[in-house]
């Protein structure tokens, strides 16, 4: 198990900083590559670019939270939202089946 694990390539994990706006401000988030895809397949999926869905969910949780402490961890739990939302619509769709 841990062989699926361990022997993914180095370039998933590696970190990469993206320089953008979050509502008028210019900031860098820095994530490894695998969030960075992810969020980047969000933002596909919305139909927007990845800066303008990060500065939306950025001013969103300003709105419903204020700041959060820390930005990018709260990226990576978006992360994981969208891919077990994915995963429960697949159950759904088994389950009606």
């Amino acid at each position: 198990m841990c062989h699926v694990f361990a022997g993914q390539a180095p370039s998933r994990y590696a970190r990469e900083t993206r320089r953008m706006r979050l509502n008028g401000q210019s900031t860098s988030i820095r994530l490894e590559n695998a969030f960075w895809s992810i969020i980047d397949e969000i933002a596909a999926t919305e139909g927007v670019s990845t800066p303008a869905f990060i500065s939306k969910l950025h001013a969103e949780v300003l709105e419903i939270q204020g700041e959060p402490e820390n930005f990018t961890s709260l990226l990576r739990c978006a992360c994981l939202v969208f891919i077990e939302s994915g995963r429960d619509r697949r159950l759904d769709r088994i389950a009606a089946e």
